[in-house]
């Protein structure tokens, strides 16, 4: 394997791995299309223009914090070293930067100004003016504490992500002086928004850190401000946490929120402001050029997102979608009875997660359910889920949940639930040393008549309410004799004593799934030939583990047919002579997260379909505990094969790799357009109509006269 490597990366050959963060970055980039495309709502494309913030704050966070902590000679996968990986990176995220705040304030703020106007101090008329004096004197200015800031100061007291301002000051009166320095911290705790008084319906709206600046001499009385800098610094969020620490684990994980916020400098962004001050700044920060981003507009435009739930404007937004009940799950049906004939499918988002809040909260009243485990990766903050774990250990039913403290920026929320669920009787797992828990599984123990039953809901997504009306998932329901019994195994392995067991259905990360993706990639390339070539489609979020992808390449080579949709890194480059001339890759991007995993192989025609919280990645396959499990029933197996070719046809919210790493936009071929996430909107609400026309149809009685 190694050689081979050696080989395709000779000189003048094709690379055979495309790097890992400049694919994420062209991810990023791909999110920031949609809030370029013209057609969209205003307010549509300004959620777009948040994401990709959003997303750049926990790239830099996590990614380029890793990247600058390895060694000066260590090579990626792609061949690069971390200068020339975080030399390309400063390059392309400053063209996403300039892209996107062009779009902000050239494109959509005039766009929405008749509704929503931003306005600065000097354009506030005598009302406003007053009202912002008010503001800051009584609301703003006691929650401020300026900083003295020495000549040869560190920056160690910038916390992530919060928005400062660093003051140049002089004393009144005595300009030949020497300047002095502070700095006053943004309090997150306000609005980054101030709603200005209007006399229309409209929105006025000005900055917190604009009104901090025209009122700053309030906070320095003998002083004359001299120059200002608006500027935030982002830290390594991932500082790591003591895994040997079993008995107080929830401290440790504390602990390591609270170095989070101290952790070292990667990003410095700064408004366009003064030089000087700027180059105090990076000296203090020990960040060079390459780490320090001129922001053309409002530093940080996550909090933006707000602005697209405003009463009022529903002309510049989409309607918002309204999940439908799944199709597989009659309404007012007792799910405990539907599925001891029959397994079912919910396809999220398009269908509504109620089911699954249901079957919770139904066993948590329910007088023959005996026990109930579940993992819990993220979920949301006022979580029905949790509410139904609580509800039924205080009922008496054994309650197992497996709390995952290492989700990644969901620690904080996550150890709050694990003291909520402790205090009413439930049984908390935190994890398991060096891994994270990232299976998404539920299991309902029940005594019946005819014994025990146990019901079981494997998915791809997270237990939250939330993001289940944003995320494109999918989750099999089902009392399958087999599955049913290897998930009690999987269970009873995370929570005690138990050796890993020898799973047939399910494969179990890092135990056997990887190992199970690949034998299934080397089984079709044995199957294939030219009058019954193999065919592999494959939807996931990211590709990156190598060996993954070299079977890939050999499946390729043997004549297979493979189809990846791919939304965020893809490392693997396709379209290759000779190497991936049958592998094709595509991502969608669109209104609604994809995150589904999706797996099928054609068998030689006796097709496997398979479903799995895991992407193929290193870490999912090596460093996390996952779980891939097996759709046998016909009609879902047929949903699931026509959902894939749905994805691959997608020729409006799609684009495919090249093998230089870039990606095209699909567009439509003789007007005709297909866009996947619509075409599931339609159908679900006409499987709705279907069923409310079924239940209205009258009979047409015909009847003669009597004899």
């Amino acid at each position: 394997m190694n050689a081979k490597r050696k080989t395709t990366k000779q000189r003048h050959q094709p690379a055979q791995f495309l790097d890992r963060e400049l694919s994420w970055l062209e991810f990023n980039a791909r999110v920031l299309g949609e809030a370029l495309q013209p057609e969209l709502p205003p307010l549509e494309r300004l959620k777009f223009l948040s994401i990709v913030s959003s997303n750049l704050d926990e790239f830099f966070m996590v990614r380029v914090a890793a990247v600058r902590s390895r060694p000066e000679t260590a090579t990626s996968l792609a061949g690069m070293m971390p200068a020339e990986t975080l030399q390309a990176i400063s390059e392309r995220v400053r063209d996403t930067i300039a892209q996107q705040y062009k779009c902000l304030l050239e494109d959509l703020l005039p766009a929405i100004s008749t509704r929503v106007k931003f306005s600065r101090p000097a354009e506030h008329n005598a009302t406003q003016r007053q009202f912002v004096h008010d503001l800051f004197r009584n609301e703003i200015f006691p929650t401020l504490t300026p900083l003295k800031i020495g000549a040869n100061a560190k920056l160690t007291f910038g916390r992530n992500l919060i928005l400062h301002i660093l003051f140049e000051l002089t004393p009144a009166g005595r300009p030949d002086e020497q300047a002095q320095m502070a700095v006053v911290p943004v309090p997150g705790s306000l609005d980054r928004f101030c709603n200005l008084p209007v006399d229309d319906k409209s929105y006025c709206c000005t900055l917190i850190e604009d009104i901090i600046i025209d009122n700053a001499a309030a906070l320095f009385p003998g002083y004359e401000i001299t120059d200002h800098l608006v500027w935030r610094v982002t830290r390594d969020a991932d500082p790591g946490v003591d895994e040997e620490r079993d008995e107080d684990f929830v401290a440790a994980m504390a602990e390591m929120l609270v170095r989070r916020q101290h952790g070292g400098p990667v990003r410095l962004e700064t408004d366009t402001g003064s030089g000087p001050l700027l180059q105090k700044l990076q000296a203090m920060t020990n960040l060079r050029p390459r780490d320090t981003y001129l922001i053309p507009g409002p530093i940080d435009l996550k909090p933006f997102v707000k602005l697209a739930f405003l009463p009022g404007l529903d002309s510049l937004r989409q309607k918002p979608w309204q999940p439908q009940q799944p199709r597989d799950i009659p309404k007012n049906t007792d799910i405990f009875e539907l599925l001891q004939d029959r397994d079912a499918l919910i396809h999220l988002p398009y269908e509504s997660f109620d089911p699954i809040i249901q079957l919770l909260s139904q066993a948590a009243a329910d007088e023959h359910v005996l026990a109930i485990k579940i993992t819990l990766y993220r979920t949301s903050g006022d979580s029905p889920i949790i509410d139904a774990l609580a509800c039924a250990a205080v009922n008496g039913k054994q309650v197992t949940a497996v709390v995952e403290l290492k989700a990644r920026f969901d620690e904080e929320q996550n150890i709050g639930w694990v003291d909520k669920l402790q205090r009413v009787g439930v049984i908390v797992i935190y994890g398991i040393a060096e891994l994270k828990i990232h299976s998404k599984a539920c299991m309902i123990v029940r005594r019946e008549r005819s014994g025990i039953q146990r019901y079981v809901h494997l998915g791809t997504g997270n237990y939250n309410d939330r993001t289940a009306r944003l995320y494109s998932d999918l989750g099999l329901l089902t009392t399958n004799e087999q599955i049913t019994y290897e998930t009690a195994l999987f269970f009873n392995s995370i929570t005690g004593y138990s050796s890993v067991p020898g799973l047939r259905h399910l494969a179990m990360a890092p135990v056997a799934l990887k190992s199970k993706v690949i034998s299934l990639i080397r089984r079709e390339s044995e199957r294939t030939n030219h009058h019954d070539p193999g065919s592999i489609m494959a939807k996931l979020n990211s590709l990156a583990d190598p060996d993954v992808i070299e079977v890939l390449y050999e499946a390729s080579q043997a004549g297979v047919r493979i189809q990846l949709n791919i939304r965020g890194v893809c490392q693997l480059v396709p379209g290759v002579k000779g190497l991936s001339d049958n592998i094709r890759v595509v991502s969608i991007v669109d209104g609604f997260l994809e995150h589904s995993r999706i797996l099928c192989v054609r068998n030689g025609g006796a097709e496997e379909l398979y479903l799995s919280s895991a992407d193929w990645m290193p870490r999912n396959l090596e460093h996390r505990v996952e779980l891939m499990f097996p759709v046998e029933q016909d009609n879902l197996k047929r949903r699931l094969v026509d959902l894939l070719e749905l994805y691959f046809s997608d020729n409006t919210n799609s684009h495919e790799l090249q093998s230089d790493g870039t990606w095209i936009r699909q567009s439509p071929k003789r007007g005709r357009q297909v866009r996947a996430q619509e075409r599931l909107c339609q159908s679900a609400l006409q499987h709705t109509e279907s069923l409310k026309t079924s239940s209205h149809k009258k009979f047409t009685v015909r009847r003669g006269p009597p004899s």
